[in-house]
């Protein structure tokens, strides 16, 4: 097959591009070349802003384009209606932001979808993240019909994650020594490694798969205790996990998410976050690699950074001990 991917150069379009030339099919990226531009040489790169050099792509055709960056619902239908002769297939990749809530347990594809009042803002905020992610999916499926396919990932993880939203926990657990962690041992998160994300949607796109999907992991329900101990035996720590109660962590501004990475309590609009429905994922042929197969890779792309690398996510070593300080009285 013949797949164009807008993007293709940072986190999950390199790996798409992986997935897609190790089953043998032809790739074409098209991007803005400011990302990684020599990563795949071998590949036919069109270059340009999709705002604005769309018409570079006119003329061609492809099996399927994968849709990586869309974000702003005017750009992604100028897109979507530029190439709807051109491509046989449109792959939006969205999010579970797209809900209106993950407050409910079991969030599946049929559930409402978060709103705008205004749906002209372009501004990408955490409050409109998800309701622009549900306008770009609307215009893609408007101009495709059947031919559109929606997939909603939860959190990606792995190999050149940008964000250390999970890569955090392998690197300080390998540190060793006393750990900070969030709430206790049983809470939960979902997760999907980008391998296994990029495995899927090529999968898709082969059987020409159509409607929406939500995409994270495992296929059980994963408790902080068991990813934290597995970074721990793949690196062969001495880490001593110390679990700071809920309460500790409001009265000391650790916020969830950024300071505790792949965490949000499980109350209120989160209560549902780390138990999103993604059986009919699975059913269409989602699999995961084991959790530990994860955890080392990408400890082991985190250690070939350099070493002065300025972390987006995480305690910093001297905030993190204050904390542990004031956790053990």
């Amino acid at each position: 097959m013949n797949i164009l991917i807008i993007g293709g150069t940072r986190f999950l379009g390199r790996h798409l591009v992986d997935a897609a030339l190790a089953r043998g099919h032809t790739v074409t990226l098209f991007n803005r070349g400011k990302s990684n531009p020599d990563l795949f040489p071998q590949l036919e790169t069109i270059q340009g802003d999709r705002e604005h050099d769309i018409g570079k792509l006119a003329g061609r055709t492809w099996d399927a384009v994968i849709d990586t960056c869309g974000y702003v619902p005017r750009i992604v239908r100028l897109s979507a209606t530029s190439l709807e002769r051109s491509v046989g297939r449109y792959v939006f990749i969205s999010s579970i932001s797209a809900y209106a809530s993950l407050s409910k347990v079991g969030v599946n594809e049929s559930d409402p979808l978060g709103t705008m009042e205004d749906e002209t803002v372009e501004q990408i905020t955490d409050v409109t993240y998800g309701p622009l992610k549900v306008l770009c999916e609307k215009a893609v499926q408007e101009v495709y019909g059947e031919r559109a396919l929606i997939i909603r990932p939860g959190l990606i993880v792995g190999p050149n994650d940008p964000t250390d939203r999970f890569t955090y926990w392998p690197v300080r657990v390998a540190r060793g020594g006393d750990v900070l962690a969030p709430d206790g041992p049983a809470v939960l998160t979902q997760i999907i490694d980008v391998r296994d994300l990029s495995d899927f949607t090529i999968k898709l796109i082969e059987e020409n798969v159509d409607g929406v999907f939500n995409a994270t992991g495992p296929d059980y329900e994963l408790s902080f205790g068991t990813l934290l101990e597995t970074c721990k035996q793949v690196s062969g720590s001495d880490a001593r996990f110390h679990w700071a109660p809920v309460e500790f962590m409001n009265q000391n501004n650790i916020a969830p998410w950024s300071d505790m990475p792949a965490y949000l309590p499980e109350t209120g609009e989160d209560a549902g976050f780390a138990r999103v429905d993604v059986s009919r994922a699975i059913k269409a042929g989602l699999t995961f690699r084991p959790l530990h197969v994860t955890v080392r890779n990408t400890m082991e792309w985190a250690n070939t950074r350099p070493a002065e690398y300025e972390w987006r996510a995480g305690l910093k070593p001297e905030r993190e001990q204050e904390l542990l300080n004031l956790l053990k009285g």
